[in-house]
């Protein structure tokens, strides 16, 4: 597309900002990508052929005096024509399925994942080397991107404050390598611990290397000097990382040990041979060793310990502050634990940028507190996981010092005018942790998050080369960094595509892994998401229908945490206040104005240092809603938040083949807090957005910027009146679904001599039906004589008592205890109309808001109400977790001794089926795969059917008739009633099956029938 049709093209646009003047990181990062709208598309366009024609050239050129072996004549002909056409259609339709449902990630309107539109120098390196398809596991068959992959290991350990000077004396020579993504790169940090072990066996009397035992002296982590052979368990289990290291160098030198001597010893002693169970077995390791980290973790931890045979139950969830990040003072009490059980560490671990949260943990109060376990004989590794976080090093400046109060200051702006983008710096704080990599024993990054480039491109770095060496079999002396080695050896992986390494150092290159490069592209990408973050912390006031509150404190909010005399008033007044700041230096200005008015102000008032106190530690935002009702006041029920928060996310992201990317305007994506992994730090989140801090998870939207271009021409802002439209729309369905008003009630009706039992069809979904209703009443003879006549002439049908108009049930059913009412059967017949309802008395009125239910299903049994005279007695199924069943059964036999008195059954007691294990069949298929249809039938084979018999346990019901939950399912066993057991009907028409109804949605969108594989199929049928 030329140029003059971009320019026609951004007429009337939304972002329509020109050239920023002196702005020259911006003008170089828009030359990184291939554009939003296509803008470089050109220069793209020239480099792909440029890669083509050398591709062509080099086949051209290798022994040219072969001659084509694909002749002319061959390409003429119809079967050559008929596949190449096929081929062509096929490539067509699936680049045209490709851009219909593809997300369209390069575009600022994406706001959800870690994923945004690839360098072009990526993309460039890894088309060029896909031509030539390199496998990076020998040098054999990747000659040129080993060396591409060498040098990509080292571009990154530079960026990551590695020491790369063999010369050096300070520190060991960093090594890294590409890995196929982070969760691989986590699997290579075990062996470590063990080597000693294994080398204390070789040691030992006629081992082969038992000459040096009585000379061979190692320091503990404690200082001490002892005898290697006199190391404990526990000694040798806790040797510092160096010090380990270190053995084989020592061994050389100290004993002239050949590597090829040591590699054969380590092949028959080493952990990667004999395995970690005899290990462990031999030296009597009765408390599993554990890794430390986070809750919050990335799945890849709890799946790697599980590959590594370390257990996923000791990868130890460490639980996080309320921002998220892990809490250094629990670390720490949990390092105490293992040094007084003797309990081993791996390694603990810091998330340097969590994919959820965008939170950097503090990495360098570990190392200390590394330290201080280290004098007391407790080590272990320190390994970063800095799959997201890495690339940020390079927004360290070159300067940077920890402590050094410059380093508050926001960097120094050049540029102005329209497109003016400035830089942010990172908080002081994260550039402190980020800084302190350097320290770390090993860290994980992936080139293909943050660094722009396609996946798969992980890393690992080690700050000492040599210890690479313990995931293989190779003795650690036989080579060094920089030379032409065979790095494949080194690893988990075997194969690996070479393109992955070009394209990362390609990118690294060209780009640049320091402040002028990478720095600069995230420093504005960093300002982006302030600016977004800005809209989310002061988006509500007190007359909008909803809340947004961001996972990450305000300042104000931090500085009250801080003060224990503040009231609440005062906090309130000084909150609104920040936000009104907020809304005025920053979501009415425009990028110049911000810096501009920021130059009369003292560093603590510029709206600047303001921005980055805002959001997460990088570019992730976390943030939930929650609504207000028509009066004004805040839900306080999590359920209902996360159903606003989920029907937000349903509208602003892609989960079906209707879903058509190209017409969502903006996007979002979302993620869960439970509380065990984030404990405290949901709660409080739960707290400021006004909910009751309960064990329900919270539903949380997540926004993850990569764009530096959408901050001008009131782009963000369109975005956002976007967000708030959805979320004004949804706020009224959540009024209908949660404010109760008149509605149409059915009830499940159940006979008895003088009076009837009502058992209200309870809905979790519809606030005038979330309530397990059981009530008696009085029908009048007509009706009742109408009823009992289709029971006799049907007794296989079951029958529903419904409210002839709209009702309330608080309001005018129960307040009154009469109203107007149909029956019909389960089919829909109509039995009797203008019935009449007296007497109408509720036994059990419990709410089944997500506040009062339980937190896990029963165990060990399934509960009921119990309830009736003792001429009819029925049941029905305690609700106390959603989704759930309801089951019904009228005039069961009931047999136990002693007999239940007439009191307990006219006010309902508790029935447990005593073995019926209801925790392991939650939750429920639906209905119809259940028992064969809407009814259920006495040959079915689901367990609650006509004639089925059970052995029970009756117990009183310690509770009101409108006590709400959790904890109404638990029992005194010590007073128990009765035992024995009971007998359903042998009629179907008494039993009661639904599992759909009580879960169903009515505001639940339609769901869609197409299949993701049924579009796909498309391409294929172009090759038919």
């Amino acid at each position: 597309m030329g140029q003059d049709n971009l320019k026609d093209r951004a007429k009337g646009n939304i972002y329509t900002s020109k050239a920023p003047e002196d702005d020259e990181s911006h003008q170089m990062i828009s030359s990184l990508f291939l554009g939003p709208h296509a803008e470089n598309y050109e220069y793209f366009k020239s480099n792909i052929i440029a890669i083509l024609e050398t591709t062509r050239d080099a086949r051209l050129n290798y022994f040219p005096e072969d001659g084509p072996f694909i002749s002319e004549q061959v390409q003429a002909s119809a079967t050559f024509g008929k596949h190449t056409d096929k081929i062509g259609k096929a490539v067509k339709k699936a680049a045209e399925l490709l851009s219909r449902h593809s997300v369209p990630w390069w575009s600022p309107r994406y706001a959800a994942h870690m994923c945004m539109d690839m360098s072009m120098p990526s993309l460039l390196g890894y088309f060029m080397t896909m031509l030539y398809n390199p496998n990076n596991v020998t040098i054999e068959a990747s000659p040129l991107t080993m060396v591409a992959e060498i040098e990509a290991g080292q571009q990154i350990c530079e960026m990551l404050g590695y020491n790369l000077d063999p010369e050096a004396k300070d520190a060991p020579v960093g090594w890294g390598h590409i890995t196929c993504g982070g969760s691989v790169a986590n699997l290579e940090t075990r062996n470590l611990k063990f080597y000693p072990l294994a080398l204390r066996n070789a040691v030992k009397d006629f081992g082969p290397l038992s000459f040096i035992g009585s000379t061979f002296a190692m320091e503990t982590c404690g200082g001490a000097k002892k005898l290697f052979k006199d190391l404990s368990k526990w000694e040798l289990l806790n040797l510092k990382v160096p010090t380990v290291l270190e053995i084989p160098d020592r061994l050389s030198l100290e004993y002239g040990i050949s590597s090829t001597f040591l590699q054969d010893t380590m092949k028959q002693y080493g952990i990667q041979s004999v395995g970690l169970g005899p290990l462990e077995r031999q030296y009597d390791i009765d408390k599993p060793i554990q890794y430390m980290l986070s809750s919050t973790r990335h799945y890849s931890w709890p799946k790697g310990g599980a590959i590594a045979g370390i257990g996923s139950h000791n990868v130890v969830g460490i639980p996080p502050d309320i921002e998220a990040r892990l809490d250094i003072n629990a670390l720490d009490e949990h390092l105490q634990a293992s040094l007084e059980k003797q309990q081993a560490v791996y390694a603990v671990v810091a998330i340097i940028g969590s994919t959820e949260e965008g939170a950097v943990d503090p990495l360098r109060g570990i190392l200390e507190l590394r330290q201080k376990y280290q004098a007391q004989g407790l080590s272990f590794v320190v390994h970063a996981n800095a799959a997201w976080g890495g690339y940020f090093a390079s927004m360290v400046p070159k300067d940077f010092k920890p402590g050094d109060p410059k380093n508050a200051e926001p960097p120094k702006q050049t540029g102005k005018g329209d497109g003016f983008v400035p830089d942010a710096s990172l908080r002081v704080q994260t550039q402190e942790d980020i800084y302190a990599m350097r320290d770390a024993d090993s860290i994980t990054v992936d080139p293909h998050k943050a660094g722009y480039i396609p996946y798969p491109a992980g890393s690992l770095c080690y700050r000492d080369e040599k210890m690479r060496f313990l995931v293989t079999w190779t003795a650690p002396v036989i080579a060094r960094a920089g030379t032409s080695e065979s790095i494949g050896i080194y690893g988990v992986e075997g194969s690996k595509p070479g393109a992955s390494a070009m394209s990362t150092w390609l990118a690294n290159r060209c780009i640049g892994t320091g402040p002028e490069g990478y720095g600069a592209l995230l420093a504005e990408v960093c300002f982006t998401i302030s600016r977004l973050s800005a809209h989310w912390a002061a988006m509500s006031t007190k007359t909008t229908s909803f809340i947004c509150v961001p996972l990450n404190l305000l300042p104000a909010e931090r500085k009250a945490m801080q003060d224990p005399n503040i009231t609440p008033e005062d906090y309130a007044q000084a909150l609104d206040e920040e936000k009104q700041k907020i809304r005025e230096r920053i979501l009415k200005k425009s990028n110049q104005e911000i810096v501009d008015e920021d130059a009369g102000r003292a560093t603590e008032d510029k709206a600047m240092v303001l921005l980055r106190a805002l959001g997460s530690d990088l570019n992730i935002n976390a943030f939930a809603l929650n609504f207000r009702y028509s009066d004004g006041t805040i839900n306080d029920d999590v359920e209902g938040a996360n159903y606003l928060n989920r029907r937000v996310a349903e509208v602003l992201s892609v989960d079906s083949p209707e879903d058509d990317p190209t017409k969502i305007p903006f996007f979002l994506t979302s993620t869960e807090f439970d509380h065990e992994a984030y404990g405290n730090c949901v709660q409080h989140f739960k707290k400021r957005l006004g909910l009751v801090q309960d064990e329900v998870s919270l539903f949380v939207l997540r926004n993850v910027l990569m764009t530096p271009f959408p901050t001008e021409g009131n782009f963000i802002d369109n975005m956002v009146n976007i967000f708030q439209d959805v979320v004004e729309k949804e706020v009224e369905v959540c009024r209908k679904r949660n404010e109760t008003k008149e509605n149409h009630h059915s009830f499940i009706l159940q006979d008895g001599s003088d009076k009837i039992f009502l058992v209200n069809r309870a809905m979790f979904h519809l606030a005038s039906r979330r309530r397990q209703l059981i009530a008696s009443a009085i029908i009048d003879e007509k009706s009742l004589k109408a009823y009992r006549d289709a029971k006799d002439n049907n007794p296989a049908e079951g029958f529903f008592l419904s409210t002839a108009q709209k009702e309330d049930i608080s309001e005018t059913i129960l307040s009154d205890g009469a109203f107007a009412a149909v029956i019909t059967s389960r089919s829909g017949k109509t039995i009797a109309q203008n019935v009449e309802v007296t007497s109408f008395t509720a036994l059990k009125d419990r709410p089944l808001n997500s506040k009062h239910r339980d937190h896990a299903y029963p165990s060990g049994h399934m509960p009921f109400y119990l309830y009736g005279t003792s001429s009819s007695i029925h049941i029905d199924h305690m609700l106390l977790l959603a989704p759930n069943i309801q089951l019904s059964a009228a005039n069961i036999n009931l047999s136990v001794d002693p007999p239940i008195p007439a009191a307990n059954l006219k006010n309902g007691c508790i029935l447990y089926l005593d073995e019926v294990q209801e925790s392991a069949m939650q939750p429920f298929l639906p209905t119809s795969q259940l028992v064969g249809g809407r009814g259920p039938t006495s040959s079915g084979n689901f367990f609650f059917r006509a004639g089925r018999r059970f052995q029970v346990s009756v117990f009183e019901d310690r509770y009101g008739i409108s006590t709400g939950g959790p904890g109404l399912g638990d029992v005194d066993y010590g007073a128990r009633l009765a035992t024995g057991e009971i007998v359903l009907g042998k009629d179907a028409g008494e039993i009661w099956v639904d599992s759909e109804g009580v879960n169903r949605d009515p505001f639940k969108r339609p769901s869609q029938t197409a299949k993701w594989r049924e579009e796909f199929a498309k391409i294929g049928k172009e090759l038919e």
